[in-house]
């Protein structure tokens, strides 16, 4: 595993850190490769159930792409750096566990996008979110431009992304960026609390569940419905539905996989 992407497992839950506090967690080609091998491992890895994500210090989650690698890039050069983003916010969004960033400080550009793949964020009161790029010139190239206005919708997505401003963390929760606001020294505590309630329940299911919201916000309702009910009864072939249901009429705690 590089050394710029952490990662520890204990007890189902796998704690992820982007380790380049030095350049506030900047996310170069280097850490993004090195992000999507972690994700692809810990996807494949059954004994994990949640993903805490987070970055190294206690200044920056990911404070945006490197603008030191990206300033002389050519136009085929930047489409290939935007792809390779992608592909790296893609497998965080599509992830089998459960997927929390936990945002200690600026999450910024990449940084922002990178949250926004998570199933969820939990962000410190010292937290600043936003897409700053506009002021270099460019703009959200590694997913903002379609996570964010499914995120906060259409009109704020768009301010946004024309102010380039920073985001507070407590109106990051009023638009429906973060889910939560925590105190810094409490967010990693928190964020291992939640894991272990999701840790409780089927992971399979969750799993599901998860793939028919994301696949359903890219159909009409009719063809998201349909979709909805093929995933459920894909469902009933798994232990996780019979082990849970025979464990309720059981009245005991079910074991799941």
């Amino acid at each position: 595993m590089s050394e710029c992407v952490n990662c520890t497992i204990e007890n189902h839950i796998a704690i992820v850190v982007i380790n380049r506090p030095k350049a506030l967690n900047a996310l170069n080609e280097e850490v993004l490769t090195a992000l999507y091998d972690t994700m692809c491992d810990l996807d494949k890895n059954q004994d994990v159930k949640v993903v805490i994500l987070t970055g190294s210090g206690e200044k920056a989650f990911a404070a945006g792409a490197d603008i030191v690698a990206m300033q002389a890039m050519s136009c085929e050069e930047a489409k290939c750096f935007s792809r390779i983003g992608q592909k790296t916010m893609d497998q965080v969004a599509s992830m089998r566990p459960f997927v929390i960033a936990a945002v200690n400080g600026y999450a910024l550009g990449g940084g922002c996008e990178l949250a926004m793949a998570c199933d969820m964020r939990v962000a410190s009161e010292k937290a600043r979110m936003g897409i700053p790029e506009v002021t270099l010139g460019v703009f959200p190239g590694f997913g903002g431009t379609q996570r964010l206005p499914r995120l906060v919708g259409l009109g704020i997505a768009k301010e946004l992304l024309a102010t380039g401003r920073q985001v507070h963390a407590d109106e990051a929760e009023r638009s429906g960026l973060v889910n939560k606001v925590v105190c810094s020294t409490e967010l990693l505590s928190y964020c291992l609390e939640l894991g272990e309630q999701i840790v409780k329940n089927s992971t399979s299911a969750i799993s599901y569940g998860k793939q028919a919201m994301t696949l359903g916000t890219e159909m009409d309702l009719a063809h998201a419905m349909e979709m909805e009910a093929s995933l459920f009864g894909v469902v009933f072939t798994t232990h996780d539905q019979k082990e849970g249901m025979k464990a309720f009429l059981e009245k005991r705690k079910p074991v799941f996989e």
